[in-house]
């Protein structure tokens, strides 16, 4: 017979294992905390906000154009619509005078003792049975036959233009929803890098939009000041002396776009107190007489390209690879051109971007 043994006590009774269970636990978490603190990612330097930055402006400088490209046919769906719907209003008018005239001679007849089946058929409630049977018209005398074409015209137009409209609704609504997707887009990457240059100090702030401000590349270091510096913020300001330009539609552009010098950059502004890249540059030929489109990747292709050697005041010039920017060329190098929030219309070097091509217009 097996031997009964008591099973053996812990020395910790039930209260006791539970807060020792309950420290051990304690212990456990405030070791994880420790462990997470001691491999937390330090926080990035001032050049790497910089770059996250210049990479968040650009990527939003992209999504603007595509906005300003569904604004701009947003635009048109707009006004083709609103036309066809005045067009639509004015048929139906004079389908109802056709139709009050043909009801004038009806009435005439039924006092004089008779109706013409034709004027019955033209005064028929279902469409689709008149235009069926609209031979019948024949029959009908010359000033009523020509009535009744009158109404199977402009009905038939009438039906016509309803059918355009709603297609091109059917096509604004789809514009208007992009637009709403790169608006979006737009902003959240604005936020984002708002969001980065907070975390910057007081001071790295001041130096991150002096040089900005100035065009320089280098927003994080002290090397930003010193002679070099002055002269890009000289640059980014003023303009000395008149520019040549080869024709005059290109002096009047490049003397409005003078002219806009200092003015805040706005996603999606096309003037008079803002303006984005290709909203200024648009402006500035329409002053001169030259209608652009509005996007950069439309405006690439407004004239002949010529290339950066051949380039002369009052050409377009494009940079990178997605053709998400555009200035106008003013020679020497430099153009005048809506940087990015915060960096006003100023003159800078066009070697301080990746270049794309040029475009002479005008």
């Amino acid at each position: 017979m097996a031997a009964h043994r008591r099973p053996k006590q812990s020395p910790l009774g039930g209260q006791a294992v539970r807060t020792a269970a309950t420290l051990a636990l304690a212990s456990a978490a405030t070791a994880t905390v420790f462990e997470g603190s001691g491999h937390a990612a330090p926080n990035p330097t001032p050049a790497q906000v910089k770059a996250q930055v210049d990479r968040l402006y650009e990527e939003a400088e992209v999504a603007t154009e595509k906005y300003n490209g569904a604004k701009e046919q947003a635009d048109a769906a707009r006004a083709g619509f609103d036309r066809l719907r005045d067009e639509a209003a004015r048929r139906t008018e004079r389908l109802n005078r056709s139709r009050d005239a043909l009801g004038a001679v009806a009435a005439a007849q039924y006092r004089s003792g008779g109706l013409d089946p034709a004027i019955q058929l033209a005064l028929t409630s279902d469409p689709d049975q008149y235009l069926e049977r609209a031979a019948l018209a024949e029959k009908a005398g010359d000033r009523q036959a020509a009535a009744l074409t009158a109404v199977r015209r402009e009905l038939t137009a009438v039906r016509q233009l309803r059918a355009q409209s709603e297609g091109r609704l059917t096509e604004l609504r789809a514009h208007e929803a992009e637009l709403r997707r790169q608006k979006t887009t737009v902003q959240t990457k604005l936020d984002a890098a708002r969001t980065l240059l907070a975390r910057l100090t007081a001071e790295e702030r001041a130096r991150y939009e002096a040089a900005v401000a100035a065009g320089s590349h280098d927003a994080a270091g002290a090397s930003s000041a010193g002679p070099a510096a002055a002269d890009r913020a000289d640059r980014a300001g003023t303009l000395r002396g008149p520019i040549s330009a080869p024709t005059s539609r290109a002096a009047a552009a490049i003397s409005f776009a003078r002219a806009q010098l200092g003015k805040p950059y706005v996603w999606g502004a096309t003037g008079p107190s803002a303006y984005d890249c290709s909203g200024l540059t648009q402006a500035a030929w329409r002053a001169a007489g030259v209608s652009l489109p509005r996007t950069t990747y439309t405006q690439i292709n407004a004239g002949r390209r010529v290339s950066r050697s051949e380039l002369a005041p009052g050409d377009l010039v494009f940079f990178y690879s997605g053709i998400s920017h555009v200035g106008l060329y003013i020679g020497g190098g430099q153009m005048i051109h809506a940087p990015r929030p915060g960096a006003p219309v100023r003159v800078a070097p066009i070697d301080e971007m990746p270049f794309a091509g040029a475009t002479r217009v005008g």
